[in-house]
């Protein structure tokens, strides 16, 4: 079966502690839907307790076990309920991949003085005042945890940047005497190493030794089976070989890995798929911000030129297609949100074809209340055509800026496969394109059900296949 990975969570879920069990509960749901990996949110406790998504990390051993932060639960539920959910998926037959946050540290639990210098938010090699002390929430001691699991213990030294002085509530980016920013980052800014809180010092032996510990820790606890990797733009590029090079050596087991590296640029992540020695997948950035102009072009867009320098089209063994995620949706700091009319062409574009791993975002097959957004209602048709249909060599007919299509050919694997998929931004239209010769006279129908015709292919393996305006159609062979 096709490999599908699904996003199972979006910003604004409520802050309930009921999400794990959702997920034991929708599991077999989605496993029926094609769901072969499930993507879960950060498990560990955040700086903002209950109300944290998960990225404002505070303490990675904390499950949702220790009275920390003002709760025991994270937003999402108990350790138990997490391992259950894992447990669930497992048993559905999906994959589990962790959401892995490594850059930084936030909610210290207490100020050190320490001195730093203060540098430019848009240069951080350029320093705006010299070194003088300030008081940095760098020390970590999580007194509800009392050391269980672990008793390292973080402080400044662990640290190479902070973006506030207690003693002057001033907010600021400092750089820690003695420290220098990671240079095998993304030189956004300068030097785009920080982040946000307190950033880590991936050169201090001592935090690469305990995240190794944490890790082991982590993968003996849960049992995952990959990872998707927060802001790796942020983290010196030669970390992640190590990191998980030991994990997957340790372990015997292959722990795929997705990376989020944010820019619009495929020559960009291809060149860090090459500094970070492929040893993870990046998700297709350059192709969302494709959907995104595509869906406010207003019929405008060259569809011929849609998967032309996207990492799909260039590295696609490498890269992890989607529409929109937790940090594109409505109300996000990266919003780029696709317009609704055009979320059905975009979800055929990469579940329907060859290229890439697709990720299906949560809010899209739930919808996202909070901000008044509905479920796609072709998305379950979509997953489950890639289910069924969406097998075999695929022939492109990228020759046009109006109409577009591809035609799967099926295989033997799976009875009853193959498929013929047209889409257009403007009026209604045909694509004229070769089914091949094993579906020669054979009756194809459009599985999403917007026409409502027969498409016959003829003799010599060729046919017209229409769509509606500003639509797709999947046409797929009768039963």
């Amino acid at each position: 079966m096709n490999r599908t990975l699904i996003q199972f969570f979006e910003w604004y879920l409520p802050e309930d502690g009921q999400h794990w069990n959702r997920l034991a509960g929708e599991s077999g749901y989605l496993a029926s839907l094609g769901i072969t990996d499930v993507w879960m949110p950060p498990a560990y406790k955040g700086q903002a307790g209950k109300s944290d998504v998960g990225y404002g990390v505070y303490d990675l051993y904390d499950l949702g076990e220790f009275d920390q932060k003002g709760t025991v639960a994270t937003k999402y539920g108990t350790r138990e309920e997490y391992l259950r959910a894992v447990e669930a998926c497992h048993r559905a037959g999906m994959k589990v991949w962790a959401d892995i946050v490594l850059n930084h540290r936030m909610g210290a639990d207490e100020a050190e003085t320490v001195r730093a210098g203060a540098v430019s938010s848009r240069n951080r090699n350029q320093e705006i005042a010299p070194d003088a002390e300030i008081r940095a929430w760098t020390k970590f001691t999580f007194p509800g945890r009392k050391g269980k699991y672990s008793d390292f213990v973080w402080d400044w030294h662990c640290f190479d940047g902070v973006d506030w002085d207690d003693r002057q509530k001033q907010h600021q980016i400092f750089e820690l005497e003695g420290k220098s920013w990671e240079t095998a980052v993304d030189s956004e800014n300068g030097n785009y190493d920080y982040l946000m809180g307190a950033d880590l010092d991936m050169k201090n032996p001592a935090v690469l030794e305990e995240l190794d510990r944490w890790g082991k820790w982590y993968l003996d606890t849960v049992g995952m089976d990959g990872f998707r990797l927060d802001a790796v733009k942020h983290i010196s590029a030669d970390f992640f070989p190590r990191w998980l090079g030991k994990l997957r050596r340790d372990s015997g087991r292959d722990l795929p890995a997705v990376g989020e590296y944010w820019h619009p640029d495929a020559r960009v992540l291809k060149s860090y798929l090459e500094q970070c020695s492929r040893v993870m997948r990046l998700f297709d950035v350059p192709l969302h911000f494709k959907f995104r102009q595509l869906s406010g072009a207003d019929g405008n867009f060259d569809l011929g030129s849609l998967f032309r320098d996207t990492l799909a089209g260039i590295e696609p063994d490498y890269a992890v297609t989607f529409v929109d995620n937790h940090d594109t949706q409505p109300g996000q700091a990266l919003e780029s949100w696709v317009a609704p009319w055009c979320r059905p062409l975009a979800y055929a574009c990469i579940l329907l074809r060859s290229e890439g791993l697709p990720c299906v975002f949560y809010g899209d097959l739930y919808g996202i209340p909070h901000s008044g957004i509905p479920p796609v209602p072709e998305l379950e048709r979509l997953m489950l055509a890639r289910k069924r249909y969406a097998y075999g060599p695929q022939r492109d007919y990228l020759d046009s800026s109006d109409v577009i299509g591809w035609v799967r050919e099926g295989d033997p694997a799976h009875p009853g496969s193959g498929m013929a998929v047209a889409l257009t931004d403007r009026g209604e239209g045909r694509k004229r394109m070769y089914a091949g010769p094993g579906f020669a006279g054979r009756l194809f129908l459009d599985f999403l059900g917007n026409r409502r015709e027969a498409v016959r292919i003829g003799a010599d393996g060729w046919a017209d296949f229409p769509v509606n305006g500003g639509s797709v159609s999947v046409w797929v062979p009768a039963s």
